[in-house]
C-alpha cells in the first residue's frame, strides 16, 4: 500500500479505455424467437449499429458502417427499428442517421430505403417503426418540416408502403392521423388488431408535465377512426401505454404524484415509486404485458430496476442477479423478458428473464471488466438536506485505489457532477468516466437535485419556474455538506454538467462561490437566446415551465442567465462544445466567451466539428475527459501521470 497525495494516484482506467465503454445497448426487441437490439461504437465515429442474437445463442453485428441506425425525431430521436418475420426470414426496418430515411432490411441482403429525401428544412424524420406485412405497410411517426425554421414542422402517424413505392413519392406515404397535436407516440395495436393507442401533447407542455392517451378503432382497411382522448390531460403525464393480452388498455400515469399502472382506469399497484418516467426519446418502455397476464415492469425510488407485477394482487417479483438499474427498454415474447442492466460493478447488458422460472441472465453486451474491479469506486446512496430542509438526493463515489491511500491529514477533491435533462437522474450504474476519477484519488458526487425523476412528482415540480435557482442550491448544499463532514477539502471543489447540467454548472460558477473551477458541457447559458428560437422544437417551449413566460418575465431570463453575468466568474473554467449541436448550439458559448475577453480568467474552450449535442466519437471522448482532468490538476495542485496539460488561456 502506498501514501500518495490524491489526485497522484496511478491509474490503469485512462481515457481511452473509458471512451472505448462509452454508451450502451439500446432498444431490445423480439424478430421471432430472436433478440435484436442497437448498440454503440465510439471507434467507428460513435455510430449505431444492429445486433441480432440467433436463438442458437449466436451473435452478429449487422449493418456495418456507415450505417448507423438512430433517429433525430424531436432531436433525441426514438425507437429506430422494428422487425418481424416474413416467409421464415427476419424483416426489419431501420432509421439511417445520416439521410434520417426509412430503409427495409433482410439480413442476408442490403438495405433498400422506403422513404425519401425532402429538402425542405430537417427534411422528413421517422420513429417508432410498427411493420405491419399484412398490410404491406410499416407504421411510424412521421416529423416533418415545412420550412427552414427549427419549429418549423409537424408530426402524425404515418403507414409507409414497404414495397419501396414512398423512396421518391412522398405522395405513396399515407397519413394515419391529422395532425391536431403537436407531439405524438408511434401507436400501439390490440392484439385483434382493431384498435390503436398511443400519446399525444402540445406546446407549451412536455411530456412529463401532461399528456393524452389517444384511442381510435382501426378499419379493415388500415384506417384509424374515431379518435378520442380516455386518459392524461394537460396536468396528468401518461408517460406509456400498451394492451394486455385480453385486450384491455393498460398505461402509466402520475395522477396520484407516482407513475403508476392503470388498466382501464383501475389502479394495480398503489405505490411510492415510479413505473414510469420521463419521455426523451420515442418508444422508452417501462412495462410489457405478457400473454400469461403478468406485466414485466421496471419500476423504483431512485434507481429502477426489472420486476414481474401480478396485476390481481398487485404484488411485484424484482429480478435475482446483480443489477440495480434498468434503462426504459423491453421486450417480451411468450414468458421471455428482455431488458437492459447494469450495476455499480458492470456496465449495461442485454439482460432476458424467464417470467415463469425467475430466471435472469445475460444474453448480450457481457459486461467485461477493461480493468481490475478492485479500482471500481464504490458509490454510497445518501440524502442531504437543502434549503428549506428540503431533501437532496445523491450518490457519492469516494476515491478509491486497491494500493494507495493519502497521506492521514489530507482531505479529497470532490467533483459535484449535475445530470443533463433537467427532467432526469443519474443512474446507479458502472461510469468509467467517474472510475476515471476516482481511481486517481478524486471524489465524484453526483446530485438528483430538485426536478429530478424518480422520486414522485412533487420533487419533479421543485424546478417549475426555479431553473438556475433549485438545481445550483441543492449542488451547493451537497458541496458543502461534504465538506462540513471533512469527506471534501472545502478549497477543492468543482463541479461540472453537460446540457442542462452545464446550464446548472454555469450557473453554479456565476452565481456562488462554493467552487474552485469547473468544467461546462454543451450548455444552455444565454435564456433569451435559447428561449426564442435557438434551440430545437421539442425544447422551445421548456422555459415556460422551468422560467416562466418569456412576455411575462423576461428580467428573469437576463437575471438567470450565465452568458448576462460572465462578469461574475471569477474562477477557471473549461468550456466543451460540439459545432454541430442543434440543441445547445454553439453560439450560446461564443456569446458567453465574448462577455469574458476583457477579463483575466483562465479557461479553455474547445469547439469539436462533427460532434452534437453529447459526444459519441471515441477521439473527442478522450480529449474531453483529458482535458478536463487536467484543468483540476492545475487548479487543485495534482500530479496525475500520463495526461497532457491543458492550456488554459485568460
Amino acid at each position: 500500500m502506498q501514501t500518495l497525495p490524491y489526485g497522484a494516484w496511478p491509474s490503469p482506467i485512462d481515457a481511452a479505455t473509458a471512451a472505448a465503454h462509452d454508451g450502451n445497448p439500446e432498444f431490445v426487441g423480439f424478430v421471432g424467437d430472436e433478440v435484436w437490439w442497437t448498440e454503440p461504437r465510439p471507434a467507428e465515429g460513435g455510430r449505431r449499429t444492429l445486433v441480432r442474437r440467433r436463438a442458437d445463442g449466436t451473435e452478429e453485428s449487422l449493418l456495418p458502417a456507415p450505417w448507423n441506425v438512430r433517429s433525430r425525431v424531436i432531436e433525441y430521436g426514438g425507437q429506430p427499428w422494428a422487425g418481424t418475420v416474413t416467409d421464415g426470414e427476419p424483416l426489419v426496418v431501420f432509421v439511417n442517421f445520416a439521410d434520417q430515411r426509412l430503409y427495409r432490411y433482410r439480413p442476408d441482403g442490403e438495405p433498400h430505403p422506403l422513404t425519401p429525401v425532402s429538402p425542405v428544412g430537417g427534411g422528413l424524420r421517422w420513429a417508432e417503426p410498427l411493420p405491419r406485412p399484412e398490410l404491406g405497410e410499416v407504421w411510424c411517426v412521421l416529423e416533418e418540416f415545412t420550412g427552414d425554421g427549427p419549429c418549423d414542422v409537424r408530426r402524425v402517424l404515418a403507414a409507409v408502403p414497404l414495397d419501396g413505392s414512398a423512396a421518391q413519392d412522398r405522395d405513396a406515404v399515407r397519413e394515419l392521423t391529422d395532425g391536431r397535436h403537436r407531439f405524438v407516440t408511434g401507436p400501439r395495436l390490440s392484439p385483434d388488431g382493431r384498435r390503436a393507442a398511443w400519446l399525444a401533447w402540445d406546446h407549451p407542455r412536455m411530456p412529463w408535465d401532461g399528456t393524452e392517451l389517444v384511442t381510435a378503432e382501426v378499419g379493415a382497411d388500415g384506417t384509424l377512426r374515431g379518435a378520442r382522448t380516455v386518459a392524461g390531460g394537460p396536468e396528468e403525464s401518461v408517460a406509456q401505454a400498451d394492451w394486455c393480452a385480453d385486450g384491455r388498455l393498460l398505461y402509466a400515469s402520475d395522477r396520484t404524484g407516482w407513475w403508476n399502472l392503470y388498466r382501464e382506469g383501475e389502479l394495480l399497484c398503489g405505490r411510492e415509486e415510479e413505473f414510469g418516467g420521463p419521455l426523451w426519446q420515442l418508444g422508452h418502455r417501462w412495462f410489457a404485458p405478457l400473454d400469461n397476464g403478468l406485466i414485466a415492469v421496471v419500476h423504483g425510488r431512485g434507481p429502477a430496476v426489472l420486476g414481474v407485477l401480478d396485476p390481481e394482487t398487485g404484488e411485484v417479483v424484482d429480478v435475482a442477479g446483480p443489477w440495480t438499474e434498468f434503462a426504459p427498454t423491453l421486450a417480451v415474447h411468450g414468458e421471455r423478458v428482455v431488458g437492459v442492466g447494469a450495476s455499480p460493478r458492470s456496465a449495461y447488458e442485454v439482460v432476458e428473464l424467464d417470467a415463469r422460472t425467475g430466471h435472469a441472465r445475460v444474453i448480450g453486451a457481457e459486461h467485461d471488466d477493461a480493468v481490475a474491479p478492485a479500482y471500481y469506486p464504490e458509490p454510497q446512496i445518501r440524502t442531504f438536506t437543502g434549503p428549506d430542509g428540503r431533501e437532496v438526493h445523491a450518490h457519492i463515489y469516494p476515491p478509491h485505489h486497491p494500493d494507495c491511500v493519502a497521506p492521514g491529514d489530507e482531505l479529497p477533491p470532490y467533483v459535484v457532477r449535475a445530470h443533463g435533462g433537467p427532467t432526469s437522474r443519474a443512474p446507479l450504474v458502472l461510469d468509467l468516466e467517474i472510475a476515471y476519477f476516482t481511481s486517481r484519488g478524486i471524489g465524484v458526487a453526483e446530485v438528483d437535485y430538485g426536478g429530478s425523476t424518480g422520486y414522485g412528482r412533487e420533487y419533479r415540480d421543485r424546478l417549475r419556474e426555479q431553473w438556475g435557482v433549485v438545481d445550483v442550491e441543492d449542488c451547493a448544499a451537497v458541496a458543502r455538506a461534504l465538506a462540513d463532514e471533512g469527506t471534501a477539502d472545502r478549497d477543492r471543489l468543482a463541479v461540472r454538467g453537460g446540457s442542462a447540467g452545464g446550464w446548472t454548472a454555469a450557473a453554479s460558477l456565476t452565481t456562488t462561490d462554493v467552487y474552485a473551477c469547473g468544467t461546462i458541457k454543451y450548455p444552455v447559458l444565454d435564456l433569451t437566446g435559447w428561449g426564442s428560437g435557438e434551440t430545437h422544437d421539442f425544447e422551445s417551449r421548456y422555459l415556460e415551465t422551468l422560467i416562466g413566460p418569456l412576455a411575462e418575465v423576461p428580467a428573469r431570463y437576463a437575471e438567470r442567465s450565465p452568458a448576462r453575468h460572465a462578469d461574475r466568474l471569477t474562477v477557471p473554467f473549461l468550456l466543451l462544445q460540439g459545432l454541430d449541436d442543434v440543441i445547445c448550439p454553439p453560439a450560446q458559448c461564443e456569446r458567453f466567451l465574448a462577455r469574458l475577453s476583457d477579463r483575466q480568467v483562465p479557461h479553455a474552450y474547445l469547439a469539436f466539428e462533427g460532434e452534437g449535442h453529447g459526444f459519441r466519437r471515441a477521439e473527442t471522448l478522450v480529449r474531453a475527459l483529458e482535458a478536463e482532468l487536467s484543468l483540476y490538476a492545475q487548479v487543485f495542485g495534482l500530479n496525475p501521470r500520463g495526461v497532457p496539460t491543458l492550456e488554459l488561456t485568460t
